[in-house]
């Protein structure tokens, strides 16, 4: 008699809730009083946007806020990547952002990486290509606020 695999459902379910709730109660929605980088990013195939604030002292992020709207996939996934943000130097920023970038391309060994934080539970987008952009909205602005120039800026996503 084989045995039946329960932990793949109440995870799935687990995952989907967590989404839900990042999406019904985002962390660090809003605006900062003196942005050192301010990015807007708009996904034209769907309608989803973000606006990505970074304040930084030195070479780490200090405080970020965001504001937009979308689907609870763009809006959870920001809110996720926000909360990972504070304190890191700007090179593991970029790493964090790669790392779920490769997540979203279907890369099993950084879905198990527990750095992501709640960030892991998307990795099922993966399967969903035309999700994955949703995902990965408010990380092309990371992506684009880490950038040398730091300036504000509205951008279309690729």
């Amino acid at each position: 008699m084989s045995e039946i695999n329960r932990e793949t459902p109440p995870l799935n379910t687990l995952f989907q809730q967590l989404i839900l709730e990042h999406y019904k109660s985002p962390r660090n929605r809003g605006t900062l009083p003196a942005p050192d980088v301010q990015i807007e990013m708009r996904n034209p195939s769907c309608g989803d946007e973000v606006r990505l604030q970074l304040r930084f002292e030195g070479d780490r992020v200090a405080d970020v806020a965001f504001d937009g709207h979308g689907c609870s996939i763009s809006q959870a996934s920001i809110s996720m990547m926000t909360q990972l943000l504070r304190g890191k130097s700007k090179e593991e920023a970029a790493a964090v952002a790669e790392r779920f970038t490769r997540m979203m391309h279907g890369d099993a060994e950084v879905a198990r990486d527990k750095s992501l934080g709640d960030l892991r539970a998307l990795a099922g987008v993966s399967k969903f290509p035309v999700r994955v952009k949703c995902a990965l909205l408010g990380f092309n602005a990371l992506e684009e606020a880490l950038k040398p120039q730091h300036g504000s800026a509205t951008r279309q996503q690729p």
